[in-house]
């Protein structure tokens, strides 16, 4: 996973001021490009944002955000707003270069570490310099690859890479454009600490995600050609009750497959709900049928187990497989998990206990 260090902030923030220092004579009181805002408000967002990153590392904040706003003062002008976001990201930098490694602060996307906020801040900057310059009339501004490609590679990790600049696949993924084959997405988000598993990652799927997916759409990923499969669907729908009636628990729904050889999604897998009073969960997963016989199931469940049992007072995983499905059988078996009984519908039981300590 690429380091996103207090420079690349810094280069981020130097780039947006020198574009908005060029359309700093215009009216900013325009509606942004694609935003509710206006230039100016959009501005003052950026501020906002990175002076909310550094409060959350600097407040070691673990419930929600820091209770506190930035505005700016009656009759600030464009530079004026220039120079804030130039101050408001070297406070960020600063607390980025300032902060220990094992400093982890809440986001409504999930906790993050300095490293996640850096780049959080990076892309805040970048795509809402595009939303100001397309409102008054540039269209062809475009930031430093490099730079793109660390934030592709540190927070969007369902990017697909393969034939498209860093710059045009961040506009993609972001919901502003399409990308070739891959129309633009109705609703995206970032991931600052998605799940290692082997060769694929798991992308958790949240409840704006889930309504997509199961009003019959991507959930914003880029998916192989067969997908997503029905269980996906499905458990998104389940996941938009809980949030509908305010039980969901981040974390404890399901989660996109994401191959990192291409960065297509393949399947889901996730958890039927948070651990009961005695800490059992139930996982299910699918794959879609591409995708199948080559491991990337086992990957996965090994992934989902090994995050679970790292989080306080998890003590065994269940599973029930359908009695002829082999493939899935040997899955689970490879994990370490073990048949404990039968289920009423003719399917196998399984269980994998925490490691006693």
């Amino acid at each position: 996973m690429t380091i996103m260090t207090p420079h690349a902030v810094d280069r981020s923030v130097s780039l947006t001021a020198q574009a908005l220092r060029g359309v700093a004579h215009l009216d900013w009181s325009t509606p942004a490009a694609g935003l509710e805002w206006s230039c100016y408000d959009t501005a003052v967002h950026i501020a906002g944002d990175f002076t909310a990153y550094a409060a959350q590392l600097t407040g070691h904040a673990t419930g929600g955000w820091v209770p506190f706003e930035i505005s700016a003062d009656p009759g600030t002008t464009p530079d004026g707003l220039i120079e804030v976001i130039e101050a408001t990201g070297g406070l960020l930098s600063a607390v980025v270069a300032a902060a220990r490694p094992e400093v982890r602060a809440w986001h409504p996307s999930g906790m993050a570490d300095a490293d996640g906020f850096a780049a959080m801040g990076v892309v805040e900057t970048l795509l809402h310099t595009h939303d100001i310059l397309g409102a008054l009339g540039v269209h062809d501004w475009e930031p430093d690859p490099a730079l793109c490609e660390q934030v592709l590679d540190r927070l969007f990790p369902q990017a697909p890479r393969a034939g498209a600049a860093p710059w045009p696949t961040l506009l993609w993924v972001t919901g502003r454009a399409a990308l070739a084959d891959l129309p633009r997405r109705p609703v995206w988000r970032w991931y600052a600490e998605p799940v290692p598993a082997g060769r694929v990652v798991l992308c958790e799927i949240s409840p704006q995600i889930a309504a997509d997916l199961h009003a019959g759409g991507t959930g914003g990923f880029a998916w192989a050609g067969d997908g997503p499969g029905e269980g996906t669907r499905v458990a998104s729908g389940m996941v938009l009750k809980a949030g509908e009636q305010g039980t969901h628990r981040p974390g404890w729904g399901p989660y996109a497959i994401v191959r990192t050889e291409d960065r297509r999604a393949i399947g889901g897998i996730g958890f039927h709900g948070a651990p009961d009073a005695e800490g059992n969960a139930e996982i299910g997963y699918d794959l879609v049928p591409s995708a199948r016989g080559n491991g990337y199931a086992t990957d996965a469940l090994g992934g989902l187990a090994a995050w679970a049992f790292a989080q306080p007072g998890v003590t065994a995983l269940h599973a029930s497989v359908d009695a002829d499905n082999a493939p899935s059988h040997g899955v689970v078996g490879r994990v370490g998990f073990e048949r404990t009984g039968s289920t009423e519908g003719d399917g196998v039981r399984y269980v994998l206990r925490a490691a006693r300590g």
